[in-house]
């Protein structure tokens, strides 16, 4: 209930407990007006249980504070506490994540730009490989038979013998026994150039399958048939190095047409069989009663663990 008494009518306790409450009120407010944040909560006090005592000289009981008074606390937060307040909750652990995060994605470019720079780097040998196929005069190889595939990935050794890594240990020493072939004589009914238009390959055809022919093109197995000639014709090139020539030769399929070109005629060869075999499965290459062409190359791409071979029939 409100208290409706007058000044006059209030003790001297009351008016001290009112002059209290104001002037702290009023330091708030300027507290307030000068930017200082001061947070205010208030108490409601219910009226107190203790009996009330009569005053000594008016006989009045003192005045009860009632709930609607207020007490009031203020808690004061200045510039240099808020920017200590700062301090202690910088989350570490967060900006540790995010640079663990900021290294990984740099690492990560780092790779694909690596990858694209050697991925240039092969392109830009293959396309020189291929402009020198242009300008490139043939120059015949003699041809070791080996008992492997013509058109391997693995160097010479110092011996001169191509991919000995390839070569089955009980047939090494045969292989080192073979005599080279001699190098036919250059004839008008060579081989001097194939095109596959199926998968854009026009490519010269030297003499020879070795390792360092098989650097200026196609090369044509010594010892086979000439196109048009009844018997194999032995061809072989790279798939993934020195110009990919036979990179797309699994895309050919049956009825595609191989063009063999000679100094004075164009040979049509029309696919009838592709095949996938081990190195050493060098029978492709025997002779046979009719004009066939055989084209052989590594498989799969980038791996060359085993062959590809296309075999192709002369379009009488």
């Amino acid at each position: 209930m409100k208290d409706r008494r007058t000044v006059d009518e209030l003790s001297i306790e009351e008016l001290e407990e009112i002059l209290r409450t104001r002037k702290r009120q009023e330091r708030i407010s300027r507290m307030r007006k000068k930017g200082r944040a001061a947070s205010v909560t208030q108490d409601p006090l219910v009226e107190s249980s203790t009996p009330a005592v009569p005053h000594p000289v008016t006989g009045r009981p003192p005045m009860q504070r009632s709930a609607g008074a207020a007490r009031y606390t203020a808690k004061i937060d200045t510039p240099v506490k808020r920017k200590r307040s700062l301090k202690l909750h910088i989350n570490w652990g967060w900006i540790g994540d995010r640079l663990l995060l900021l290294v990984e994605i740099l690492a990560v470019a780092g790779l694909l730009f690596v990858i694209l720079k050697m991925s240039l780097t092969i392109n830009e040998l293959n396309e020189d490989s291929l402009a020198a196929y242009v300008t490139l005069e043939p120059t015949p190889t003699p041809l070791i038979r080996v008992a492997v595939l013509p058109g391997g990935h693995t160097p010479p050794d110092v011996d001169g013998q191509s991919e000995p890594a390839q070569i089955p240990a009980h047939l090494r020493d045969l292989v080192e026994a073979i005599t080279p072939l001699p190098v036919p004589t250059p004839g008008p009914e060579q081989a001097r150039r194939i095109v596959i238009p199926a998968i854009g390959v026009d490519a010269p055809v030297v003499d020879g399958d070795d390792w360092e022919t098989l650097k200026k093109g196609v090369g044509h197995h010594i010892g086979s048939a000439n196109p048009g000639e009844r018997g194999n014709c032995v061809l072989s090139a790279h798939n993934d190095i020195y110009g990919e020539i036979f990179r797309e030769l699994p895309e050919l399929r049956v009825g595609d047409v191989v063009q063999v070109e000679t100094t004075t005629q164009t040979y049509r060869y029309v696919v009838r069989q592709t095949r996938i075999i081990e190195p050493t499965e060098v029978s492709v290459m025997d002779p046979t009663s009719s004009p066939v062409l055989t084209l052989i190359s590594c498989y799969p791409y980038g791996v060359d663990t085993h062959r590809i071979v296309v075999i192709a029939e002369l379009e009488l």
